[in-house]
């Protein structure tokens, strides 16, 4: 079986994409897959890190800020779809898998016009628009969450919840290890602050305006700052004992295992990863996301109460008392902890994988 797994742009993406590839291959030992990317992502990166080959196209997608950045798209586009077609060519896919992003549209598109068998799996509450165009022509698309009709054939559907990685999944790390894998204090209350690959601007910023607070208030920061200004972050941890801090945490099971709270933006991984962690959690929602679904998706954790939230706007003003608020509240770290853990899905990955290769 050869199968092509295309899609990435964030974590968001490719470990849900990792995740299937070591699914179909726990299953199907001799299954050959290759994964094909956008060149300069952080896809070219962290596949082969998981041990997979990726092909990267020159594409890139629509920029909203500058629209005279968008001037080479069209070229870039139909270079891609050349480059599809001999990846394709070559490869012969007996199945292609889209996980999302702009780099899987060409993938997918080509390998529906050639009668090749595609699936797509779909982490948000809200579709992303290559996927509402490209499953009106696949043969099942997987989604995390119930109510998504509005953007796929009902009949092509299946709920799966979102595949996690089985470093997080299965983790047996204990607190101690982890806080001696970051060189911190067992004896304090440890936060752990994510805002994804390329980092959250408020959260970021709340964090590095109020360093002395968690200092005084005997609590240690695991601060993964991402990509964006990661250095001016860097530097200003260094000034204290009680902050680890770099632009991206590979090992995310150490991290979740050291936490005892989580400040976090709330795209369809980073809630499904917390709650297989367990963790009590803050909730920064990226306002600008389409239909601002970050909002919908942290709104729903709080409804049942197994989060809290702030908007992304008040964020300067309110995280950083919030969370010692939270840290020295043990009840309700424990309530949201039990009221979160109900929502976890571990074997995602395991059920689309089976679905495929039943498919094929």
């Amino acid at each position: 079986m050869r199968i092509i797994i295309a899609g990435g742009g964030t974590g968001g993406h490719i470990f849900p994409a990792i995740a299937i590839a070591n699914a179909i291959m726990q299953l199907a030992p001799d299954t050959e897959i290759l994964f094909v990317g956008a060149q300069g992502k952080m896809e070219m990166e962290k596949v082969p890190q998981a041990g997979y080959k990726i092909e990267g196209l020159d594409i890139a997608g629509f920029n909203r800020s500058s629209l005279i950045k968008n001037i080479r798209l069209p070229f870039k586009l139909i270079k891609s779809f050349f480059q599809v077609r001999k990846i394709i060519a070559e490869f012969k896919p007996d199945a292609v898998i889209g996980v999302g992003g702009y780099s899987s549209f060409p993938v997918l598109k080509h390998a529906q016009l050639k009668g090749i068998p595609t699936f797509i799996h779909e982490s948000n509450s809200f579709a992303g628009k290559t996927n509402m165009i490209l499953g009106r022509n696949a043969v099942k698309v997987f989604v995390a969450t119930d109510g998504m009709e509005k953007f796929f054939p009902k009949e092509k559907i299946q709920i799966t919840g979102n595949p996690v990685r089985k470093s997080i999944a299965q983790s047996t790390v204990t607190r101690s290890e982890a806080l001696r894998f970051f060189n911190l204090d067992e004896s304090k209350v440890t936060v752990l602050a994510v805002g994804g690959s390329l980092g959250a601007r408020s959260i970021n910023e709340a964090l590095s305006n109020k360093l002395d607070a968690f200092e005084s208030h005997n609590l240690q920061l695991i601060w993964q700052t991402g990509k964006t200004t990661a250095a001016e972050y860097k530097e200003k941890a260094k000034s204290y004992l009680n902050v680890w801090a770099d632009d991206f945490i590979s090992q995310m099971e150490m991290a979740y295992a050291a936490a005892d709270i989580v400040i976090s933006r709330s795209g369809a991984m980073a809630v499904t990863e917390l709650c297989v962690a367990k963790k009590p959690v803050i909730f920064v929602p990226f306002p600008h996301a389409a239909e601002d679904h970050q909002t919908v998706n942290a709104q729903t954790l709080v409804d049942k109460k197994a989060a809290l939230m702030i908007k992304d706007s008040e964020a300067n003003e309110k995280l950083v008392a919030i969370t010692i608020s939270l840290a020295e509240n043990k009840d309700l770290q424990e309530e949201l902890s039990e009221n979160i853990s109900k929502l976890s899905i571990t074997n995602a990955d395991e059920i689309i994988a089976k679905e495929i290769l039943f498919q094929l």
